[in-house]
């Protein structure tokens, strides 16, 4: 207790690193593979400069995830709202939060850019993880080829910003003095991760290698070209069939409640709270319009 009389609370920093601990004593006890990706452990391993973590992103065998959010349930975890509309967001995790966490738990069942078939792309990837101490644990996380793979894609998908940018230069340094182009090849094929991540990988490998690179798919390209506001739901409603447009375009104008949760869990849904919060979804949506036009044509 502080001397105010109040529950001392968690800082980020710390929550962050007990909810690795959390995690994985809670997949042990149950008999569930997990491992921890980006995060701390990424900069333990040199493939990050140093930086606060704002949550904990764990990768569940995809068998087991229900078993694992279960276990979080009955600690007092609860799913956070999320957009229903999975066609324009596909899902890849399923985020937690706990009213005396600072903190949130992502679970994720697969990642952007990696499209191989769930189970062999959770066997390929767990063959390639390691052991590191963590929070006072021993944890499994990527291996440097595979953390390199999961940083650049993420990296990838907004590459325009400063940071994502500065973050594929160092990751693509790091790649190229540690010779790790070609493990990062073959983890990228066993993953279905080539098309997307062939961007930065193209141009680190040597020249006697080569490679076939798939096009993107459709649910990549729709990332990537998703950088402004509304956009994605804009890009979904053009590629929908016109049956569905009028129904998309409905739910667009007039989002039900877990979209507007999803941003704050906290936010105000009386009436004149919701009002307001349409208000500003609508204006960051016209500061946005132009952006939302030159990604459209980028996709035609």
């Amino acid at each position: 207790m502080t001397s105010t009389g109040h529950e001392a609370q968690l800082r980020i920093p710390e929550g962050v690193l007990l909810g690795h601990a959390l995690v994985g004593r809670l997949a042990d006890s149950l008999g569930i593979r997990v491992f921890f990706i980006k995060g701390p452990a990424s900069v333990i391993q040199g493939l990050r400069k140093a930086k606060i973590s704002a949550d904990v992103d764990v990768f569940v065998d995809p068998t087991r995830i229900e078993d694992l959010l279960q276990g979080l349930y009955e600690r007092g975890w609860r799913q956070r709202p999320v957009d229903p509309d999975d066609r324009t967001f596909p899902k890849h995790s399923v985020t937690v939060h706990h009213s005396a966490w600072p903190c949130c738990i992502d679970v994720h069942f697969r990642f952007p850019g990696m499209e191989g078939a769930a189970h062999e792309c959770f066997t390929a990837l767990w063959a390639n993880t390691v052991h590191v101490e963590l929070a006072g644990q021993r944890l499994r996380v990527p291996s440097k080829a595979l953390g390199i793979l999961f940083l650049a894609l993420h990296a990838l998908r907004s590459r325009d910003l400063p940071a994502c940018r500065e973050e594929l230069e160092y990751l693509a340094v790091l790649t190229w003095r540690e010779s790790l182009a070609e493990a990062l090849l073959e983890l990228a094929s066993a993953t279905g991760a080539l098309a997307a991540v062939r961007p930065f990988l193209e141009g680190l490998l040597p020249e006697a290698t080569t490679a076939v690179w798939p096009e993107p798919s459709r649910e990549w390209h729709n990332r990537v070209a998703a950088q402004a506001p509304g956009s994605a739901r804009l890009i979904a409603i053009a590629q929908a069939s016109w049956r569905d447009k009028s129904r998309m375009l409905w739910a667009a104008i007039f989002p039900p409640r877990e979209v507007l949760l999803s941003a704050n869990i906290y936010a105000d849904m009386s009436l004149p709270g919701r009002l307001d919060q349409h208000g500003a979804r609508w204006w960051r949506f016209l500061r946005a319009a132009p952006r939302m036009v030159r990604n459209l044509r980028g996709l035609r």
